[in-house]
């Protein structure tokens, strides 16, 4: 009698445990493992995220994502794992360090979620402020905020990246706290290039520059070598502008002073990699009148216009971040071969 009343105390305890996992995996309301980042309906009017790295959204902002619904994860591991032996064996071979450019008030709205979603695959990763935060971290230097001042946050950035980490990488990349990169395609890139040649690659425009130079928010990766002649006279003011101007213009100037060639990332099918919008514009081709006197390949639109391996795009909200990161890594039409069909013929220009 003690032993059947012993027995049917321990199956209602695991049946009420076994209810409780269930039921909060299917509302969302339980404590989900660091790694993952679920997207979660509130009440609440903002999108907050907690100490465990859920995302809390209000009902009309879950609407807006769209595809991405509760409960997708984002983890560091996928169901796709057999499928990345390639990209590991470049994640290796071609190191690449990404600094990203980003200040005191944009930390948690803005490069947290960089920091969730493409930068954890860099080899090595810096984010570079105004102020120093042990805590995010960010690494400080010395300039005043403002678009005024991102010549000198990006001449400054170079420069420590040049005296504290040459030896962490092969190619050091700059990109902004918008900016989407995509790190496997930036390596099956730069492994046909050399890392020793004084080359830089990125969105290409064509003013103001003899050579051109490229777009700051879509990001520009500079080889080994150039970050070497950078280091050496990169921070001398007679041979390059420390502050005001344009920033990514001003950089330009410098490279093509230091001797430093501007590099040709289309693919073969003149399909551009590096794009300073995100990927609706340049599919619409909604552009501004500007772009249409700034781009060196004369402003094409259109799913042909980009490259099947495209390396970064720009001005990218934080909800298209997430909605990117799934649509690559994680959706896959079944019966289709993905990422290495092409290898032969699509690297290089």
């Amino acid at each position: 009698m003690q032993s059947n009343a012993l027995n049917f105390v321990f199956g209602l305890t695991i049946g009420l445990v076994f209810s409780y996992v269930t039921i909060s995996y299917m509302t969302g309301f339980h404590i989900p493992r660091p790694t993952q980042m679920r997207f979660v309906a509130t009440g609440e009017p903002e999108m907050k995220l907690d100490s465990a790295g859920r995302i809390f959204l209000n009902h009309e902002d879950l609407e807006r994502f769209g595809a991405i619904v509760h409960p997708v994860e984002f983890k560091d591991t996928h169901a796709h794992n057999d499928e990345d032996e390639e990209a590991r064996r470049l994640e290796k071979e071609v190191r690449v360090l990404c600094w990203v450019m980003t200040s005191p008030q944009n930390l948690e709205s803005k490069a947290t979620h960089v920091r969730r979603t493409w930068a954890r695959r860099c080899n090595k990763l810096l984010f570079i402020s105004s102020v120093t935060n042990e805590t995010f971290p960010t690494i400080g230097i010395d300039v005043p905020e403002g678009r005024d001042h991102l010549t000198a946050k990006t001449m400054k950035a170079f420069k420590y990246i040049f005296e504290h980490h040459m030896d962490d990488a092969d190619w050091f990349m700059k990109a902004d706290d918008d900016t989407y990169v995509i790190l496997e395609n930036m390596r099956y890139f730069l492994s046909g290039q050399n890392t020793n040649e004084a080359i830089y690659f990125g969105h290409h425009f064509k003013p103001l520059v003899k050579q051109g130079y490229f777009s700051g928010g879509a990001g520009y990766v500079l080889s080994k070598e150039s970050l070497r002649r950078f280091g050496a006279h990169g921070n001398n003011a007679s041979v390059c502008r420390q502050d005001g101007g344009a920033e990514d213009a001003e950089f330009g100037r410098c490279m093509e002073k230091l001797g430093v060639k501007v590099g040709n990332s289309t693919d073969k099918l003149g399909r551009s990699r590096f794009h300073c919008f995100d990927p609706d514009t340049h599919l619409t081709g909604n552009y501004p009148d500007w772009y249409y006197k700034y781009d060196a390949h004369g402003g094409k639109k259109g799913r042909e216009s980009i490259s099947d391996y495209a390396i970064s795009f720009h001005y990218v909200p934080v909800a298209k971040m997430y909605a990117l990161e799934f649509y690559i890594y994680h959706l896959r039409p079944y019966g289709l071969q993905s990422g290495k069909q092409e290898l032969n013929h699509d690297r290089g220009n």
